[in-house]
């Protein structure tokens, strides 16, 4: 089977797997496992990636009020491919190219490959899309038992946290301008031993405005900036324009700020979302939390006022 995935969680999954001798075409973000390196790359932003974050925000509002995807499909590289499966989503404009996309260029293909399209928005959706990729690929005992094990184990940090105190956490997707982490964040929160803040279960994350944040008075702050890794996340976090209140809140001032390696483990719906529940655990619950977490995952963020 020749497999595209036009996403990078969609990429970890087939990996996961054990199906990357399958797997012809993928995104430029596609960076995980390191076997992925030298598959045709088909995705690629309209964006600047390094730009800074006010700008980054900038450029994705113009093509989201374009009627844009934030990124674009080589449909020649794909047609050339003649992929007998594309994996890809429908969930978020900002996460890959869009279905219309897709749809333009599957009207060009004399072959028509199956798509199968994720749309997760908590974490039993995760695990579910990994077991319909496994029945699209024939690897449906392969994907039940990758599946079992990620729901073991976020289970296992769930009964550890169930009966200890709950700190009121603020996760932030984004700094400049602040936005709220969503999706599965939040429930990833509850599962850890928080309280998620100004974030809903299952919903999309939502621009915030400071005063909300000060007002919400966090007793534990994660920045995890969509689709940032560690360092980045420490850069961006050292050169934040901050409202004065922020010194104030109680996260703050108990140094309980911490940077994540949101590409990782909290960004992309896949796998390693086990993981960020495990990382979640260790910064709420330092003294209970029992799980390794991977090395370059979390660090203090503090910085002089």
């Amino acid at each position: 089977m020749r497999i595209c995935s036009l996403l990078p969680a969609a990429t970890e999954i087939l990996f996961a797997l054990g199906l990357g001798d399958d797997v012809a075409g993928v995104t430029h973000e596609c960076d995980f496992p390191a076997e992925v390196a030298g598959r045709a790359v088909l995705v690629r932003p309209r964006i600047d990636p390094r730009a800074p974050a006010g700008e980054i925000d900038r450029q994705v509002r113009a093509c989201v009020e374009r009627g844009e995807s934030v990124y674009a499909i080589d449909g020649e590289r794909l047609r050339a491919l003649a992929p007998d499966l594309i994996v890809t989503q429908e969930l978020c404009q900002v996460c890959a190219a869009s279905p219309d996309d897709l749809a333009a260029v599957l009207g060009r293909m004399e072959k028509q490959p199956r798509v199968v399209m994720l749309a997760p928005s908590r974490l039993a959706d995760v695990w579910h899309d990994i077991r319909m990729i496994g029945e699209a690929t024939g690897r449906a005992a392969v994907a039940e038992d990758v599946a079992s094990r990620l729901e073991d184990r976020v289970r296992a940090v769930e009964t550890r946290m169930r009966q200890l105190p709950r700190p009121r956490v603020l996760c932030l997707e984004w700094l400049d301008p602040p936005f709220s982490a969503g999706h599965w964040v939040p429930e990833m929160v509850e599962v850890a031993g928080g309280i998620p803040l100004l974030a809903n279960l299952g919903e999309p994350s939502v621009a915030l405005d400071w005063k909300a944040i000060i007002e919400s008075r966090p007793e534990a702050i994660v920045l995890m900036p969509c689709g940032y890794n560690l360092e980045r996340t420490l850069a961006e976090y050292a050169q934040a324009k901050l409202p004065e209140g922020w010194w104030e809140l109680p996260a703050v001032r108990g140094r309980r700020v911490s940077a994540v390696d949101a590409n990782s483990y909290f960004s992309r719906s896949g796998p390693r979302l086990a993981a960020g529940v495990e990382i979640l655990a260790r910064i709420l619950h330092p003294d209970v939390a029992i799980d390794p977490i991977p090395p370059g995952a979390v660090a203090p963020a503090e910085r002089a006022r």
